[in-house]
């Protein structure tokens, strides 16, 4: 169904929605769900039947970008080709967003039970469903960014004559590896990004050190009303694996102060860290981040939680304090005021160990689609070595390994899309 169409400079957007069941593995007795979807494409072209371009956003629970002029950066030069299209992943955006109001009414089991259906299986058969029913099952090529690779890799395991081509960005997953096996790899390049943040910025280890001092010692608060700990301040070590990252934790951390005085965080570094350190806008992140690891009969079990137990020096000492990247703890869902709805079902969606396989070892094994990749050296989030061994066991993918971007280098310079694009093209002749 159509919703409305419109012209942005010299893009033609149409909004689409369709109705399909929550739970795709009982489709005739299941309640159903919105799913959304922008369709792009440029306006001179709009009249010819040109390649489809789905884009795979990553997350989990992030919603499609939207389009502007010029943003994200690859679209111009994927109009020039494609007609490509938008998807909100259930969940997010304006497909039956997930919200806290939802999740507090249920039972732990219950929304346990409900959050499993926003798993990678059953956001591929969704967009299985937009192809055949709104595309006449014309085949798609896909743009992956992080996550988004994960779902390619889905895609292709489990539906691989629906894709024309794959482009990969940051996101080829460990498709055998564990929740834990993950966090094992990700805390050691959190704590390298995090020493060539100090390198970079001097001045910053000290100021860090008493930020944590600060917070370890009394109870501040954000302007919301809920209390700024050391740990959910180290947790902004999410930033470094960003393009813009180390710019944006040191603008932040240079201002954290009122005036000269060391003892008191200012306004300013307080409304800054409650914008930065929430989950308003996705609260999926949080409450499925472990799930997306989670395979057959293993629990993830809070494996972020874990590690860092193992791994021990956390705490932080007058010179230094350590952060913390892509890790979802359960103390979140204490602190955080917007996700304590969530923590019933978070903590029994840790407990559950009854997964279904995301991905098909075998079939990826004699994968025919043409899949191009670019991994990022450095990439804080997907570990290189995973993202290799994945493209060793994947067959007809190809990489692109680069140390010049972060993992978000797609959204952060043309070159990505155009150096794959170029691959593409030349592969396929």
């Amino acid at each position: 169904m159509t919703v409305k169409q419109f012209q942005l400079s010299d893009m033609l957007i149409s909004e689409h929605q369709v109705s399909v069941p929550l739970d795709w593995r009982d489709p005739q007795h299941s309640p159903c769900i919105n799913v959304f979807y922008r369709e792009v494409v440029s306006v001179e072209r709009a009249a010819q039947k040109l390649p489809l371009l789905l884009f795979l956003q990553g997350g989990p629970g992030g919603k499609s970008p939207r389009p502007q002029s010029g943003h994200p950066c690859w679209l111009p030069q994927a109009l020039e080709t494609y007609r490509v299209i938008l998807l909100d992943q259930r969940g997010t955006g304006q497909s039956s967003r997930i919200d806290a109001s939802l999740i507090a009414h249920k039972t732990a089991e219950q929304g346990r039970d409900y959050l499993l259906n926003f798993r990678a299986d059953s956001i591929i058969k969704d967009c299985e469903y937009i192809r055949k029913t709104c595309y006449h099952s014309q085949q798609f090529y896909t743009l992956g960014q992080s996550y988004g690779g994960f779902l390619t890799l889905s895609y292709l395991s489990y539906a691989p004559q629906a894709l024309a081509g794959c482009f990969v960005t940051g996101g080829l997953a460990g498709i055998d590896a564990t929740a834990e096996q993950v966090y094992q790899l990700t805390y050691p390049l959190v704590a390298e990004k995090t020493e060539l943040f100090y390198q970079q910025y001097p001045d910053t280890r000290v100021r860090l050190a008493q930020i944590g001092e600060c917070l370890a010692n009394e109870a501040v608060y954000l302007p919301d009303g809920e209390r700024l700990t050391a740990e959910r301040f180290q947790s902004l070590g999410i930033l470094l694996g960003t393009g813009s990252g180390m710019q944006t934790l040191y603008y932040l951390v240079d201002e954290a102060f009122a005036g000269h005085a060391k003892q008191a965080l200012s306004d300013t570094f307080l409304a800054q860290v409650m914008m930065l350190a929430n989950y308003w806008d996705n609260p999926l992140y949080a409450v499925m981040q472990e799930s997306i690891y989670g395979q057959g009969q293993q629990a993830t079990n809070w494996a972020a939680q874990r590690v860092r137990d193992q791994l021990g020096g956390f705490k932080g000492n007058p010179e230094s304090l350590p952060l913390t990247g892509e890790m979802i703890y359960p103390w979140m869902f204490e602190q955080i005021g917007y996700l304590k709805p969530f923590a019933p079902a978070a903590n029994a969606l840790a407990a559950y160990n009854d997964y279904s396989y995301l991905y098909d070892l075998e079939c990826l094994g004699r994968n025919e689609v043409l899949v191009v990749a670019a991994v990022y050296a450095n990439d804080m989030y997907v570990p290189r070595t995973l993202s290799e061994r994945t493209a060793q066991l994947t067959a007809n993918l190809h990489t692109w390994v680069t140390d010049k971007f972060e993992h978000d280098g797609v959204r952060q310079s043309t070159e990505v899309f155009e150096h794959l694009t170029t691959m593409m093209h030349e592969l396929s002749h």
